[in-house]
């Protein structure tokens, strides 16, 4: 199975599916200690990075574009500049990513697509050694 980021929505069961993504990672955040240096870095209330990160990814993966209509062009990097975020921090997000995408029960081949996705884009927003 060949996927393409723009066309994965179906994929991941639309927008309820990728809802549920968010949610299990978002739940993860909250839940493991290993992951405390990237928790404190997010608002105590998560509400608005879920949604976030929810309206980001439907419009990635060629869902509706609410995230455009609201935030407008999505500068990811931009916005991630006040954190400082090195290898450390990329590593505790991917890891709630991968434990996130795993509770999901997708095939293999899905999972690794997704998987190298995040790991590729949360390589991107690496500002500090």
């Amino acid at each position: 199975m060949k996927f393409q980021l723009d066309s994965l929505i179906e994929s991941l069961g639309g927008e309820t599916g990728v809802k549920k993504l968010v949610d299990h990672f978002y739940d993860l955040m909250d839940s493991v200690p290993e992951v405390e240096v990237i928790r404190k870095m997010h608002p105590k209330n998560l509400a608005t990075s879920r949604e976030h990160l929810f309206d980001f990814l439907v419009f990635r993966f060629g869902g509706e574009q609410r995230y455009l209509e609201k935030r407008g062009h999505p500068r990811m990097r931009a916005r991630h500049m006040p954190f400082a975020i090195g290898k450390a921090e990329r590593d505790q997000w991917l890891y709630c990513m991968d434990l996130a995408i795993k509770e999901m029960k997708y095939d293999s081949e899905l999972e690794d697509f997704l998987f190298v996705f995040f790991v590729e884009f949360a390589d991107k927003m690496r500002n500090k050694d």
